[in-house]
């Protein structure tokens, strides 16, 4: 996300900005999927003081002035990069090529200072800053790890998986971007895997905005609604066996994430679908094929199939509760 967003890799960043980025990015992360006092007490006063008795405001403070830091140094530092490109002779294709999410952010927010017109909302700072929040931290890794460790539960499924991408690869070296429309496959195995491991298995929350009555249970406006994709992707009356990792049952199927299909929602659907979907897609896929293209993978002497715990915890994603250890074996083309 950091290379994506910033155009530096991640370990630019770790523990430098007064040692506090990857502090900052777990305490977000923890905080965006608990609960709060006043999610639990309608009565705002009531909730708010639970809020501060608790210390979660003092936690959602620091934890803001950390990260609002950290995106102030990067906005500025892109602004000063881009003034001086603009500045220079640079051809026109090199500046392109150099361009990351900031960039075009900062573009957009420039274009619109000098030709937004009037009547026009300004974009600033703080929308970049907002927009940064939302870029799916850990969402990627999250399904690429699930979908390691099912895979090494089905050696079948993996080197079917592997057959196909390194046929396809031939002796490139890597798989790129351009490839992952060839791999049929994968998108099936990565279709299971957010059936199975929705990243956020509660969604976003939503707000009820009238009454409505839902299997005779009256939800009243203001109310606060969460689906369970994590539930629904497991629904026997939706899924012929719901618990088992068959990325087979996606073969000649038009069922897809995309929010057209309700007994499979682990971005959502409607108005309120994740708006990173495509991107974070595309970046699991890729890592995973990857992974399986550079590397043949096995368990640690010591353990065996059954031994892999696929227990859950949750934060901001829900993710294995105990880290996922095997051992890769470096793949040589023929």
């Amino acid at each position: 996300m950091c290379r994506v967003a910033f155009g530096e890799s991640s370990y630019h960043y770790w523990g430098t900005v007064d040692g506090k980025f990857e502090e900052n990015v777990y305490e977000a992360m923890a905080l965006l999927g608990a609960f709060a006092g006043s999610d639990f007490f309608p009565d705002y006063c009531v909730g708010r003081v639970l809020d501060v008795l608790m210390g979660w405001n003092a936690r959602l403070e620091n934890c803001f002035r950390g990260l609002d830091d950290f995106y102030k140094k990067i906005i500025d530092r892109h602004a000063a990069a881009a003034s001086t490109r603009r500045s220079s002779t640079l051809l026109e294709e090199e500046e392109e090529e150099e361009e990351n999410i900031t960039d075009v952010l900062l573009r957009l927010k420039k274009d619109q200072s000098i030709g937004g017109g009037p009547g026009g909302a300004a974009f600033t700072d703080d929308n970049i800053k907002a927009i940064f929040m939302v870029g799916g931290m850990g969402a990627p890794a999250v399904t690429v790890t699930w979908a390691m460790a099912e895979l090494i539960r089905k050696p079948e499924t993996m080197k079917k998986l592997q057959q196909q991408i390194r046929n396809c690869v031939g002796n490139k070296g890597k798989v790129e971007e351009a490839d992952l429309d060839q791999l049929h496959y994968l998108k099936m195995v990565t279709k299971e895997t957010l059936r199975l491991h929705p990243p956020e298995a509660l969604l976003l929350p939503r707000e009820n905005m009238s009454h409505c009555k839902i299997n005779g249970y009256d939800i009243r406006p203001k109310t606060r609604v969460l689906v369970n994709a994590w539930a629904i992707g497991r629904n026997p009356e939706c899924w012929d066996d719901p618990e088992e990792f068959l990325p087979e049952r996606f073969e000649d199927n038009s069922i897809h994430y995309k929010g057209q299909h309700f007994e499979f929602v682990p971005f959502g659907a409607g108005r309120r679908i994740c708006p990173g979907m495509g991107m974070g897609v595309a970046m699991a896929e890729l890592a995973l094929a990857n992974l399986l293209y550079c590397f043949d993978w096995e368990l640690p002497s010591e353990m065996g199939e059954e031994a892999i715990n696929m227990d859950e915890t949750v934060g901001l994603t829900v993710h294995k509760k105990y880290d996922l250890r095997l051992v890769p074996v470096e793949y040589v083309p023929p």
